[in-house]
């Protein structure tokens, strides 16, 4: 399961009557290691002056990393989040997130940050199975 939904939440969503607050405060009680990386990486680009900020460090567990997946693999969970921080997320391997400035995603860096070639050359062995 993704998200620890409480039966009132499950009960508004079933009548179409749920916001993006309540929507991001469930998804940041269920995954709160995915919730402090995304905060660290929006402080992170509040301060940078290139529109850009990313986290590469691997989570210290599978459930960590888990939860990093549900967060931004998910369409909804991802858009919300965007939504909530004003920001475009990009991600790449199981842990490596950046954030970036609305008015950056037709920069050079995002493109690159996105493209097939910066995926291929963000591999290592030592992240094969991660």
């Amino acid at each position: 399961m993704s998200l620890d939904v409480s039966p009132s939440l499950l009960e508004k969503a079933g009548r179409g009557e749920v916001d993006d607050a309540e929507f991001v405060a469930c998804v940041r009680e269920s995954l709160p290691y995915a919730w402090q990386v995304l905060s660290t990486v929006i402080a992170d680009l509040e301060v940078a002056e290139d529109g850009f900020a990313d986290h590469e460090t691997p989570p210290p567990s599978e459930a960590e990393r888990g939860q990093l997946l549900r967060a931004l693999a998910s369409d909804a969970i991802r858009g919300g989040l965007e939504r909530h921080f004003g920001v475009k997320l990009a991600f790449q391997n199981c842990h490596r997130v950046a954030a970036f400035r609305p008015t950056e995603t037709g920069s050079e860096r995002y493109r690159e940050f996105v493209s097939p070639r910066g995926q291929l050359l963000n591999q290592s062995p030592e992240l094969r199975d991660c």
